[in-house]
């Protein structure tokens, strides 16, 4: 097997894409074109589900029982819950992320006619008037309002702008990356992922390396509200690698740098074959790596499993400091990952139609009770 040289410089300008194009989950259709033509650009088929999530096609020596490896392109967000009568915005949350990261953040208002920068802001946030009750106030989504970028001081301004509850908005990214390789911003989780993943595939595809099996690339888009892969995998794909954040935390083994093989999550362990594999796969090209085991986490495989559908699952991550917020990663990490990626997608499957795909048919032994 052959590991192709990742093009870093083609990762970090995907990545950058990314994240300058909106996409809290429910207002995707931007960033599902970019990446659309982003396939196109590497001659990799692709369709539209019903739902609009993307799903491609790198073909293998056989079609069946393929493999698909999933990242998801939307972002954590908000909406207009209510127009309030001082000509703010009461919001709610798209997706599970905290207030507090929130606060002080620029957005963008979507309305049915056009789109209004502005801001997020506590309740009181006049440092001039109100002081300690600033830092004193309850946090909370019921505890900020967006304030638009117009002449805007009650409701009718509102109505006159064209603002209705149910309006998407979109958190400014503000991406930052630095001389030591760190990318600092907002919805890393999962822009890095998607990033990563179309960096292998334009590895596989300029160097023309041979799959021994059909391998498709997924793009799932409601991921952050817990649906995402669930209904976007062909019926005879009989693995699947998921490529989302970890999480670098005191009290997790997960890091910045490297592959963190995700072990288990909040919905149980993953497919103990398929995850040793890909341990297998960093060992043998020296690809930085450690594992990790997620309490308060799930992903597109969670969704895949819940909705019945009959596949073995794995997890890989980047490890993200501050997730969920702002969040911090390496790109140390995003190579390692693509490499990781692109070896898989080399290697040969776990099941195929003479094989249960168990025990000491994939070299490992069957495991007591």
């Amino acid at each position: 097997m052959k590991l192709p040289t990742i093009d870093t410089g083609y990762l970090v300008e995907t990545l950058l894409k990314l994240l300058f194009t909106p996409s809290p989950s429910g207002y995707t259709d931007r960033v599902v074109h970019l990446v659309c033509q982003r396939l196109e650009q590497l001659g990799v088929p692709f369709e539209l589900t019903r739902r609009g999530a993307i799903r491609a096609t790198l073909e293998g020596k056989v079609s069946q029982p393929d493999r698909a490896v999933v990242a998801h392109i939307d972002t954590l967000g908000a909406m207009v819950k209510a127009l309030k009568d001082n000509g703010r915005l009461q919001l709610v949350p798209v997706g599970h992320w905290n207030a507090r990261f929130a606060e002080g953040a620029r957005a963008t208002l979507f309305t049915d006619t056009g789109q209004w920068r502005g801001t997020i802001l506590p309740l009181k946030a006049s440092g001039h008037t109100f002081a300690p009750e600033i830092d004193n106030q309850p946090g909370g989504w019921d505890y900020v309002e967006f304030r638009i970028d117009a002449r805007v001081h009650k409701l009718e301004d509102l109505l006159r702008l064209g603002v209705h509850v149910g309006d998407f908005l979109a958190i400014d990214t503000t991406p930052e990356i630095t001389d030591t390789g760190f990318i600092n911003s907002r919805h890393l989780d999962d822009k890095a992922g998607a990033a990563v993943l179309l960096a292998a595939i334009e590895a596989v595809r300029r160097e023309g390396l041979e799959l021994p099996v059909d391998c498709h690339p997924l793009f799932t888009i409601s991921e952050e509200v817990g649906s995402g892969a669930s209904a976007a995998l062909h019926q005879d794909v009989a693995e699947m690698l998921t490529i989302d954040n970890g999480t670098s935390a005191p009290g997790q083994n997960s890091s910045e740098f490297g592959v963190t093989i995700a072990m288990a999550d909040q919905s149980g362990p993953f497919d103990y074959h398929l995850t040793h594999r890909l341990i297998q796969l960093c060992q043998e090209f020296a690809i930085p790596h450690q594992r990790d085991v997620f309490k308060y986490y799930r992903s597109d495989s969670a969704a895949a499993l819940e909705a019945g559908n009959d596949v073995r699952t794995a997890l890989i991550t980047f490890g993200v400091d501050a997730s969920h917020g702002y969040e911090r990663i390496h790109l140390d990490a995003l190579e390692s990952l693509a490499r990781l990626v692109a070896a898989y997608m080399q290697g040969p499957p776990l099941f195929s139609r003479d094989r249960l795909g168990i025990g000491p048919l994939t070299g490992f032994p069957i495991q007591p009770g």
